[in-house]
């Protein structure tokens, strides 16, 4: 059982290191308001996010005065309204609808952000589901805190280069609709490969078909205590490193086990995971970056840079699995350029390139996240991309992921501005040499020999 004296062992790493719980995640499930009329299932999925979540702000903030622990965000996760939209969606327009119902539904309810706009092809698309991915330039535009993700590959079924293929062109139309913004609407997407049902976190969370009618996930936070950590390990070995790095997640992650347990009494709602995730901020000592120079590199990018970060994300995992028995989600080291305040000065003096930034996506938790491009990169480059990074997913059995913005009006070198937690990113120079007729082969990637285990 936890106690308050955990929470207070806790006081230093919440007043001056930048610990939060950067959020309470209710995932509902939205099976039940499938309905052959349009407007019938838009009413149903108001009305149950509503009925569900209608206390969830309000819980989050008590437990933050209760305990003195910041909750940044509180968020909803339902199921892939691709398949809630199925039966009386005809038009892409059918499923925008559905979309603003979504957003709607969270502005009522005062959440931060809606999660599970999504379409789960990871083999091929049903009818429905290219219909939700064609509506997505026009439902991410239209609407204002509605999250959506494609999971385009799985270690069991190969990659589907269909969706790919038409995801190129999807992403560069989000961001010209974008374009007044920074093409901001590329923020609310990403393409995922092993896509987690119980992912707390945005862009990519959806309420999972295998979670019951209703869960509370929480994600923590705390690369700054790890970092403030790791000054008592200067000129030590690897060992003492390690534990350092070990005890420090489970103390950030007994933290977590509190807020949720809490959480789901005050609501009646089953506790699921937590997701031990170290998510930075662009804020100055809240950074994964800071915490891979700490461990010895002159900057995020230098060689060792991949090392180091499988290294991290090993220990985190290790340190939190000992403090809950329900960790899930992601967990582990998240590398968002635009976040990551070491991580954005690596990229703008070119330390920290895309290609470094892949071969740091084999070790940690996510994959290219929150990287600005040229707004003129070809929408096949895009396509080439995602399936770069969902083989990497796919033949190393974890999850992958590209949520990649190409800034409409801007250039390598230029800056974009996404505000608030989403933070800024220089535009990142990627490989001009074409793929156009890799990724516009029709079928998919057979999965690799090893997925066939049964």
């Amino acid at each position: 059982m936890l106690n308050i004296m955990e929470v207070h062992e806790t006081n230093q790493m919440i007043e001056q290191e930048k610990l939060d719980v950067r959020t309470i995640t209710m995932g509902i499930s939205l099976v039940d308001c499938a309905d052959e009329s349009l407007e019938r299932t838009c009413q149903n999925i108001y009305d149950k996010i509503v009925l569900y979540a209608k206390d969830l702000v309000a819980t989050g903030e008590s437990i933050e005065r209760d305990f003195g622990i910041p909750i940044v965000n509180k968020r909803i996760t339902v199921t892939p309204i691709a398949l809630v939209g199925a039966s009386c969606c005809k038009t892409s327009e059918d499923f925008v609808q559905i979309a603003h119902a979504l957003d709607r539904a969270a502005k009522e309810v005062g959440v931060d952000l809606i999660g599970g706009y999504s379409a789960l092809v990871s083999k091929s698309m049903t009818p429905a589901e290219e219909l939700l991915i064609r509506s997505l330039p026009q439902a991410l535009t239209e609407t204002d805190i509605v999250c959506s993700s494609v999971n385009v590959g799985s270690t069991r079924t190969g990659i589907d280069m269909n969706a790919v293929n038409m995801l190129g062109g999807i992403i560069k139309d989000i961001a010209w609709n974008s374009r007044d913004i920074d093409s901001y609407g590329c923020v609310k997407f990403v393409a995922f490969c092993n896509a987690p049902d119980d992912n707390p976190f945005m862009a990519g969370g959806f309420h999972g078909v295998t979670e019951g009618d209703a869960v509370i996930n929480v994600g923590v936070s705390g690369p700054g205590v790890v970092s403030r950590a790791l000054d008592a390990a200067i000129g030590r070995d690897f060992e003492f490193l390690c534990e350092t790095i070990k005890r420090t997640a489970f103390k950030i992650t007994r933290v977590g086990q509190l807020v949720a347990q809490e959480a789901s009494n005050r609501l009646g709602i089953p506790f699921g995971i937590i997701d031990l995730s170290l998510a930075p901020t662009p804020a100055v000592g809240d950074s994964v970056g800071e915490v891979l120079e700490k461990i010895g590199l002159a900057q995020v990018g230098a060689p060792g840079t991949t090392a180091a970060l499988a290294m991290l994300n090993d220990q985190v995992k290790k340190g939190g699995i000992m403090a809950s028995s329900y960790v899930g989600g992601l967990s582990g080291a998240f590398i968002p350029v635009s976040e990551d305040k070491n991580m954005i000065d690596a990229a703008k003096n070119g330390c920290l390139t895309i290609e470094k930034l892949e071969a740091m996506t084999c070790v940690c938790s996510v994959g290219l996240d929150m990287i600005a491009i040229p707004g003129d990169t070809p929408a096949s480059t895009i396509s080439g991309i995602i399936a770069d990074e969902a083989a990497i997913g796919m033949v190393n059995q974890k999850t992958t992921a590209v949520r990649i913005i190409p800034v409409v009006g801007k250039g390598v070198g230029e800056m974009a501005n996404f505000g608030g937690l989403m933070g800024y990113a220089p535009i990142m120079p990627v490989n001009t040499a074409s793929c156009e007729a890799f990724v516009s082969r029709k079928g998919r990637i057979p999965a690799p020999i090893h997925s066939f285990k049964n």
